[in-house]
């Protein structure tokens, strides 16, 4: 069982920036590939990026790629969301989720294992 909880989102102007911050409990989540999705009104959930177990290996969607960094700090059992650049496109709730098969390059929501309840970002134009 993992516990997932994200922070850091909330309103920012288009081209402004945010930090999400996704804080695992229940077990380390270390040895893991953690990812991110979001989704907005009336849209599938769709990928976003994911990062491997060692933080080494990182994966984007075209839509956040250049704009968006996803890192970890598995002392703190912690992976964050750096986003630059914001578009108003990019209003959705962020969740973040644990891959517990795969090690990366996992885009589907249906390969992941748990989920946390998810953050608000809001751009506004």
């Amino acid at each position: 069982q993992v516990q997932l909880v994200e922070s850091g989102g909330g309103l920012v102007q288009a081209g402004g920036s945010l930090r999400l911050s996704c804080a695992a409990s229940g077990r380390t989540v270390s040895s893991h590939a953690m990812g991110w999705f979001r989704q907005a009104p009336g849209k599938e959930r769709e990928f976003v990026a994911d990062i491997n177990w060692s933080g080494r290996s990182t994966y984007y969607a075209d839509s956040v790629k250049g704009r968006f960094a996803i890192s970890r700090d598995n002392a703190k059992n912690t992976v964050y969301l750096r986003m630059n650049s914001l578009k108003p496109e990019d209003t959705a709730v962020y969740y973040c989720a644990v891959n517990l098969r795969y090690g990366s390059n996992s885009v589907r929501d249906y390969e992941y294992d748990y989920w946390g309840q998810g953050t608000q970002v809001t751009v506004s134009s």
